[in-house]
């Protein structure tokens, strides 16, 4: 929370997660601090999403 809160609206931010934004409420434990995250992260931001198979190869 602390790193987001220093660069909110001072600097970009590059965040790559495996897990889709709906789902970060989940794994952040503490409700407050996910919606102070979340407010200050999606709503400026530029999301892509990415569809389709894994190209990793399965072995």
């Amino acid at each position: 929370m602390e790193i987001i809160e220093d660069r909110h609206s001072v600097s970009s931010t590059i965040i790559a997660s495996q897990l889709p934004v709906g789902s970060w409420y989940e794994v952040i434990a503490e409700a407050t601090i996910a919606d102070a995250i979340l407010d200050r992260l999606v709503h400026t931001s530029h999301r892509i999403e990415l569809k389709g198979e894994s190209l990793r190869k399965k072995l």
